[in-house]
């Protein structure tokens, strides 16, 4: 792309999924505030992602990036952000130990308020309003006040956003990364799991190991290491990712200081499009979510005007095609990357292209057809001497009952027990789990 960038100039492109504001000094006068607020990240911390990316690109760390399909205002509380920490930090410690490798935790946290969809309107019983697009811009109530984009909800979204971050820093810089008392974690699961002899080796050589370095060092290991933990959301709405974008003293160039890892939807990403054209200029790393629709010639040119430095840990490719397409769409993919001699990081979304709704109507995921993705695409990789560098998840901390399968055993009558999300279904706080440990051994045979 031969023209200057600017953190504006994506305004001259098709803009796809943004929201019309029915009063333009009120979005203005919104943005104003953001434009004056503290950062909600700094751009050490962005560099300090990036290095750890740069580390998954070349094999030394695995990526993990899960939380929720849509954060809600309402969900800024503690007792919900603990449960998601400490679900991200359970899996990436049974990565770890497990899979032998370290993990780089990104979560779907702390500004994943906008979500894409596929109409702007919908209509019930004849009546028509604008789609909920998220609580960054509406709310999900059926009435015409609540579905009015709000710009006021900008500002509400960064300070919810702050305060989530701000949390989960204070619970680790205060041990809640320790990971001693592997017994408090809720594995009751285990016992209907098919490898639950393994699973219980796992957690055992985990508490042997934790006792062995601690004795080895004459003090508890938590006390030496610090955890890291990095922030991530979809760069939907242009106008709020610009406003809390800067240029840092004694940085060369813009950083989006919003959150440490945004990504581009499979939804917007078109090479002529704006998102393409912000995500291009600033000097976080960023993510690309590439669907059964990505062509091979569209993806060696995106990569390209994303990534035109071929910089280690710059670009992620969340892959989310589908368990039965993965096989057919996925390793032409890899060889033209590998042709064009890009460095990226491949992720595996194994959530969104297995998505499907009962008779009823409810929206759902089988735990199967998940795994089946995830499997599928490590050895699509093997075979075309690649390999899959992380994974990402819509999941929660809570007891929902949003996902059938797993080792309960859940099915559509159990749906009704306990579905909370407001958009896409998400795996629990057992099936997250399950998940890591059936992972771990994929690590652990891609390591030999």
């Amino acid at each position: 792309m031969p023209h200057t960038w600017s953190p504006t100039s994506w305004k001259h492109k098709p803009a796809k999924q943004q929201v019309e504001y029915d009063d333009p000094a009120e979005l203005e006068a919104s943005l104003q505030v953001l434009r004056r607020l503290p950062p909600i990240v700094t751009s050490w911390e962005v560099e300090k992602l990036k290095r750890q990316l740069a580390e998954v690109e070349r094999g030394e760390r695995f990526l993990l990036q899960g939380g929720d399909c849509s954060e809600r205002f309402a969900d800024c509380q503690s007792h919900l952000i603990d449960a998601k920490l400490k679900v991200l930090l359970m899996m990436s410690a049974v990565l770890t130990y497990g899979g032998g490798k370290r993990v780089a935790r990104v979560g779907r946290i702390a500004g994943q308020y906008a979500k894409p969809r596929s109409s702007p309107v919908e209509t019930r019983d004849g009546v028509t309003l604008p789609s909920y697009r998220g609580d960054l811009v509406n709310r999900i109530d059926f009435t015409a006040e609540a579905r009015r984009p709000d710009p006021a909800r900008l500002v509400e979204a960064y300070s919810r956003s702050s305060i989530t971050l701000n949390f989960i820093r204070s619970l680790l810089s205060g041990g809640f990364g320790d990971i001693h008392h592997p017994e408090v974690w809720d594995l009751s699961f285990v016992e209907h799991a098919p490898k639950n002899d393994d699973y219980v080796r796992l957690i055992e050589g985990m508490k042997a190991s934790v006792r062995f370095l601690d004795a080895t060092v004459g003090r508890p290991m938590s006390e030496l290491a610090a955890v890291d933990f990095f922030t991530s959301h979809e760069g939907l709405h242009l106008e709020y990712e610009t406003a809390v974008s800067e240029h840092p003293p004694l940085r060369d160039g813009w950083y989006d200081l919003g959150t440490h890892f945004p990504w581009i939807g499979d939804r917007t990403r078109a090479i002529d499009g704006a998102h393409v054209e912000f995500f291009r200029g600033i000097k976080n790393p960023i993510g690309m979510k590439v669907g059964p629709s990505m062509q091979v010639d569209e993806l060696v040119d995106l990569v390209r005007v994303l990534d035109p430095d071929n910089e280690p840990g710059r670009l992620t490719l969340i892959v989310r095609m589908g368990a039965d397409k993965v096989d057919k769409h996925l390793p032409p993919l890899i060889e033209a990357i590998r042709r064009a001699d890009r460095r990226v990081i491949w992720c595996s979304d194994p959530m969104h292209g297995n998505t499907y709704s009962t008779a009823n109507g409810t929206k759902t995921r089988h735990f199967d057809a998940i795994l089946r993705e995830l499997e599928q695409s490590f050895e699509v990789h093997r075979a075309c001497g690649s390999f899959l560098g992380g994974v990402h998840f819509e999941m929660t901390g809570q007891d929902v009952t949003e996902v059938v399968g797993g080792a309960r055993g859940l099915t559509e009558d159990d749906l009704c027990r306990a579905y909370d999300s407001d958009v896409d279904p998400r795996l629990n706080y057992e099936q997250a789990l399950e998940m890591a440990f059936l992972i771990s051994h994929r690590l652990r045979d891609v390591r030999g």
